[in-house]
């Protein structure tokens, strides 16, 4: 199956567009993606297809403090209320998961499902790709709950690590399922399905040209509202080019 990662309302459309199976919701792609507002969330949620969406209240590493664990658990109890499917959390760092988070939100969630009458699926996010011993991470996945793993198995592009994704599935036994993201084409699905990868993660977005002259850019830049690098867009082409490999 194909989740799409979106950050916007043309995104949630692209990934519906295109045929998307889920969406994962993210604010700020461009840094690996953080908590999104309420107001996309609640938009998310009347969609025809599953959402989940990323509970990550900060940008850089994943070592939370008590103030940034009582975020994640407020952003889980928001995503129940809003009726999503699921959220994304982790936490944790190349010395392993931070388990005593995790086993606090994880219940917290569980919490929620039985009280609104269907469970919030969990995945596991990329802290996974910082472990020093991934297998030992998902193990200690697989003991919290998780329902997946999202990973690039440790590499800058999925697509160039199918070994490790294959010990990875290994691994796992069918008790947690490894979700492919990172860097994904297209083009490398069919060997990630060989080893026996099932779950598909990708933005999906190309280079688009930015509204307005060049101008307005620069002063954007200058007074820093927008990035000095190429817009990208969730593109429904290409969301169909990851459900046609996916398929």
């Amino acid at each position: 199956m194909l989740e799409v990662c979106v950050e916007d309302a043309a995104g949630l459309a692209a990934a519906l567009a295109g045929g998307a199976a889920r969406v994962e919701l993210c604010a700020a792609l461009d840094l690996g993606g953080l908590t999104p507002p309420a107001s996309l969330v609640a938009l998310a949620a009347r969609q025809p297809l599953p959402v989940h969406a990323l509970a990550r209240p900060r940008p850089g590493d994943f070592r939370y403090d008590a103030q940034d664990r009582a975020l994640v658990r407020a952003d889980l109890t928001s995503f129940a209320q809003a009726g999503l499917a699921g959220a994304v959390i982790g936490g944790g760092g190349p010395e392993g998961l931070d388990c005593a988070a995790l086993s606090g939100w994880v219940a917290h969630a569980h919490e929620l499902g039985a009280a609104r009458g269907f469970p919030l699926s969990l995945t596991l996010h990329r802290v996974f790709d910082l472990l020093d011993d991934p297998l030992a991470g998902l193990e200690a996945a697989v003991e919290l709950g998780f329902d997946r793993i999202l990973t690039s198995a440790g590499a800058v592009r999925a697509g160039d690590a199918v070994d490790r994704f294959a010990a990875l599935v290994q691994a796992a036994r069918g008790r947690i399922a490894i979700m492919a993201g990172g860097g994904l084409d297209p083009a490398v699905v069919a060997a990630l399905r060989a080893v026996g990868v099932t779950e598909f993660h990708a933005s999906c977005r190309v280079a688009v040209s930015r509204p307005g002259p060049d101008a307005d850019l620069a002063r954007l830049v200058a007074l820093g509202f927008a990035a000095d690098q190429p817009a990208r867009r969730t593109d429904p082409a290409r969301v169909k080019a990851f459900r046609a490999a996916t398929d």
